[in-house]
């Protein structure tokens, strides 16, 4: 019954790479087809996070197996307006870095709306390009990601149907989800040139990638929802050749996995039950218990009724479940035997580590969790990850340069490479263009102002210097937004530091919806940390558990949570002025992603609504809760 609520055809992978893999293939698949028939391969090309992955395998094709692009020609569906074309976030600069300088296109079969002519030939340049695809015999392959409103290209919502390519003005939804790339909100251009509706349709094939959590509620309006000019990619219902190609978390609010047993036979495990009914409850605005064999049955679950009896005993089964989940304890409740809690008792004291994809990530997602292990006596570290860099301003850099030169001043201190380092930082900063990286010697700078913030929150907390580890990854240092991916060095720096602390709890970000990807890096780095330190039969890890926290973007699923830890007013206050103590992230904060608000007013309305949630369903109310789930290795 799946297809009865998917429009269009949907592919569900395990992650992006997978799904980035089948794209590329399609697309290699094309090109030599149309080689083979001595055809040129016309292809309309997407810029963004999601098109990476495709490109990366491309270029691995072209220099691995020999692919060849000789016969290619490329049309990309838009550009910011106006923007330099060597700007670091221009989309010139993007596919000329990921894709044209790695494969042997042919120079003058590049076609890339130009965001630098004057306002008064965008008109005409926009219709030369509209008449270039006519000329080329049109796109066989169009590849598309989509946007948090549904748009795509840059066809915002109310894109019309026919529109053709053109000159639009940026939803400010778009504005916000693309501010990661820029240092601020004012620096993201308000205008760009995108393909229309109508060019984008015209297309002989079209494959939509979405990946991610975030994306999940678009893509459910786009694949299962009516067709509307407000969600642009459900006009896409109305091709006859497209694919929707997703990842796992991309496709949670598919009706296939968010209630899928509204689509046919459910196997009715114990969490697909806890699932259902949470889902259910929430939705009728009822506590757990207080559900009806009526409420089942009208909600679509009268085969779990079937199958496991009255609405009371598996009302009861849900309820034991989120109760159980709920403790004050999250290393373990010492000297006494609780067979349903989420830790265990012994061994205590345990030794956790709180990994840290920023130096501050520890305190927003999971701050009365580490409070209370330190003060529940257990050993904590912190290992942070990355040096958290770029996420510093310029301005902040320059307020820590005045005191640096004031206390030299101050106590006669005469330092000639110091006072080197600062002019030449000082003189940087004040030339600095838009689409300049960073020196090495202002990102030191930068990493250190935040090295200092997270050591001070760790002594707020009551830890010792030495339970602080700054492991500033390589994959992260790039003084870009860009980072490379995980590499062998990452790993070996990560096992080694396990191997050092042989800790019985690992707390880690599950947060994948970091717009930045450092998360999804970080976390990966550690699961194949720990199964190479399995695999080598390191003997402490069989008894490491793995907890995994949300960051400041969104939480876990209240089916999903497995540990929730309860705070008080009190606790909820502290946590805050621990976020106090990032200062550097605070009221300012260069890409900052879609959500403008300060991260502790994020992390405060998170916890809380995950307490009200519990409540709502019948447990008891609290001020704010912290949630984990655990991962199994």
């Amino acid at each position: 019954m799946v297809d009865s609520f998917e429009k269009v055809p949907c592919f569900i992978y395990d992650n992006s790479k997978q799904g980035s893999l089948a794209i590329a293939q399609t697309i290699a698949a094309l090109i030599t087809s149309k080689q083979q028939e001595s055809k040129p391969c016309v292809l309309g090309l997407a810029t963004g996070s999601s098109p990476k992955l495709v490109y990366a395998e491309l270029v691995r094709m072209h220099k691995e197996e020999g692919l060849s692009f000789r016969n290619v020609i490329t049309f990309n569906l838009d550009e910011y307006y106006p923007i330099d074309a060597d700007a670091l976030q221009s989309y010139k600069r993007f596919m000329y870095t990921h894709l044209f300088n790695h494969v042997d296109m042919v120079a003058s079969n590049i076609h890339i709306p130009d965001g630098s002519i004057p306002k008064e030939e965008v008109k005409s340049h926009c219709a030369a390009y509209e008449a270039l695809i006519e000329q080329s015999g049109g796109i066989d392959l169009q590849i598309l990601g989509i946007g948090n409103n549904g748009h795509i290209g840059f066809n915002e919502p109310g894109s019309t149907l026919f529109s053709k390519t053109r000159l639009i003005t940026l939803d400010n939804s778009t504005r916000l989800a693309n501010s990661f790339e820029f240092t601020n909100m004012s620096e993201v251009p308000r205008l760009a040139i995108t393909m229309g509706i109508s060019t984008i349709l015209k297309a002989k094939k079209i494959v939509l990638m979405a990946w991610g959590p975030l994306k999940a509620p678009v893509v459910q309006q786009a694949v299962e929802g009516p067709v509307t000019d407000y969600v642009p990619a459900s006009l896409l219902q109305q091709h006859d050749d497209v694919q929707f190609i997703m990842d796992t978390a991309a496709a949670t609010e598919l009706t296939r996995n968010k209630s899928p047993w509204l689509t046919g036979e459910c196997e009715w495990s114990t969490d697909m039950i806890k699932k259902a009914v949470t889902q259910m409850a929430l939705k009728l605005s009822k506590p757990i218990l207080s559900l009806t064999d009526r409420d089942y049955n009208e909600y679509g679950l009268s085969d779990l009724l079937v199958e496991k009896g009255d609405a009371y005993e598996v009302n009861l089964q849900v309820y034991y479940m989120l109760r159980d989940s709920i403790t004050g304890w999250p290393g373990g409740k010492p000297n006494v035997v609780i067979p349903n809690h989420p830790e265990r008792s012994n061994p205590y004291p345990k030794k956790a580590v709180i990994f840290s994809p920023h130096p501050d990530d520890d305190i927003i997602s999971m701050g009365g969790t580490f409070q209370r292990l330190h003060d529940q006596g257990h050993e904590v570290h912190v290992a942070y990850q990355t040096s958290g860099n770029i996420a510093v301003t310029d301005e902040f850099v320059t307020r820590f340069l005045d005191f640096a030169v004031g206390f030299e001043d101050l106590f006669g201190i005469n330092s000639e490479m110091s006072q080197k380092i600062l002019q030449e930082a000082r003189a940087f900063l004040q030339s600095k263009k838009s689409n300049q990286i960073d020196t090495p010697e202002i990102r030191a700078i930068k990493g250190l102002i935040r090295r200092c913030e997270a050591k001070a929150t760790c002594r707020y907390v009551g830890l010792t210097d030495d339970k602080a580890h700054f492991m500033n990854l390589p994959f992260y240092e790039t003084g870009a937004i860009e980072k490379k991916p995980m590499g062998e060095a990452d790993v070996e720096m990560t096992i080694s530091l396990l191997r050092q602390i042989q800790p019985q709890q690992i707390y880690c970000a599950g947060d994948l919806a970091d717009p930045h990807g450092t998360h999804k890096v970080c976390l990966d780095i550690i699961f194949e940390s720990m199964r190479r330190l399995k695999a080598a039969g390191d003997a402490w890890v069989k008894d490491c558990w793995v907890w995994l926290y949300k960051g400041a973007w969104q939480e876990w699923d209240i089916s999903e949570i497995e540990m929730a830890i309860p705070m008080s007013p009190d606790q909820v206050m502290k946590k805050r002025f621990g976020i106090f103590i990032h200062q550097s992230q605070k009221d300012s904060v260069p890409f900052q992603g879609s959500d403008s608000r300060e991260f502790w007013q994020r992390a405060e309305e998170r916890n809380a609504n995950t307490a009200n949630i519990y409540a709502q369903l019948g447990l008891t109310q609290y001020a704010a809760m912290e949630a984990f789930r655990r991962w199994h290795y």
